[in-house]
């Protein structure tokens, strides 16, 4: 069977086949994927059986990654919690995954990487798992206050009530100032990681590229911001993509009381679910944090072809030797770092 390649930023038919797609997400989107192409320069393609003028059967959607420092990739899709592979028929993927790896081979790449919630039944037999996460969804059935009573007693439901106690402010949107705000609580909270941050063009970009699809939550105390979140929005799901804070006003409550907003305004929209993304197996407290709202975990598998050994920790000497010199960089060489180094990791 033919297999063939088209730009989904230009291809007419990818929008409406995603819009349809009962496996699609936000990261499916072409928002999404103009907004890596913007700020990175990554490269989108499909894979596809449909020959060009007929309506969408399925498509393998990647990025095409070349860097200088971290090699030529195929990545489906960098930055992205997970990705599934939009099949017509998920037994018969076989021709797709074999133009995939033609590709790598034909283009020098060092690997694909596919990051998909379930993987499909066939076809992706040579490839292996080369990283491990944690995914939790929470489902937002039943009324709000069912929902309330299942968030843990002590860390979630009394942090939202002493929150309210304290009257913080809530605002959201997409505006400059509101950005401004979320960027200044992720530089601090990074360098809280001893991390860099990730651009600030990266999320001016999603909000111009998906529109009223991305909206920022800022709390403040006394017009001081104390914590924030990005949500993206894509049908009936809603995906906690970044959360943020002043470590300060821990005690006040702000992140449970902007998760609580966010879930509020996803039930009063009709939603039935909301992402709360990927953790690392090894990073114990976010994954407690988010089994105490109640939401659902499962596995997270990441397979490569050429295959590599599997790594189930990002902690390597490399990691905790750059961690060292990030906690003592001052912000503007920070944020540098990041505007340099992430470009590369996709």
């Amino acid at each position: 069977m033919t297999v063939y390649q088209s730009n989904p930023l230009e291809d007419p038919r990818w929008d409406e086949f995603v819009q349809r797609h009962p496996r699609s997400s936000v990261f499916h989107t072409k928002g999404w994927l103009a907004a890596l192409q913007r700020t990175y320069g990554y490269d989108p393609v499909i894979f596809t059986t449909t020959p060009p003028g007929q309506e969408l059967r399925n498509g393998l959607v990647f990025c095409r990654i070349h860097s200088w420092l971290t090699g030529r990739r195929l990545v489906s899709l960098p930055f992205s919690d997970h990705c599934q592979p939009l099949l017509d028929d998920e037994t018969e993927p076989q021709d797709l995954f074999d133009a995939v790896r033609c590709d790598v081979q034909n283009k020098n790449y060092r690997y694909t990487e596919m990051r998909p919630l379930a993987h499909p039944a066939g076809g992706q037999v040579q490839f292996k798992t080369s990283e491990a996460f944690c995914h939790h969804q929470l489902e937002l059935c039943g009324s709000l206050d069912e929902l309330f009573r299942a968030f843990h007693k002590d860390c979630v439901q009394r942090k939202i009530r002493r929150a309210q106690r304290e009257q913080l402010a809530i605002e959201n949107g997409r505006s400059d100032v509101l950005m401004n705000k979320f960027y200044s609580l992720s530089l601090r909270t990074r360098r809280r990681h001893q991390l860099p941050p990730q651009p600030s063009s990266w999320f001016r970009n999603l909000a111009d590229c998906l529109k009223d699809r991305v909206k920022i939550y800022v709390a403040s105390k006394n017009d001081k911001p104390v914590a924030s979140i990005l949500t993206l929005w894509f049908r009936d799901t809603l995906v906690y993509k970044n959360g943020c804070s002043d470590d300060r006003f821990h005690h006040l409550g702000g992140m449970p009381l902007l998760l609580w907003a966010a879930i509020e305004e996803a039930k009063k929209n009709g939603l039935r679910a909301m992402d709360w993304g990927r953790s690392d197996v090894d990073n114990s407290g976010l994954i407690t944090f988010k089994d105490r709202w109640g939401a659902t975990k499962s596995q997270l598998t990441y397979v490569r072809w050429p295959s590599q050994p599997v790594r189930l920790t990002n902690l390597s000497w490399k990691t905790r030797v750059g961690r060292q010199v990030f906690a003592h960089l001052p912000d503007g060489l920070l944020v540098a770092a990041g505007r340099f180094l992430y470009q590369h990791i996709g």
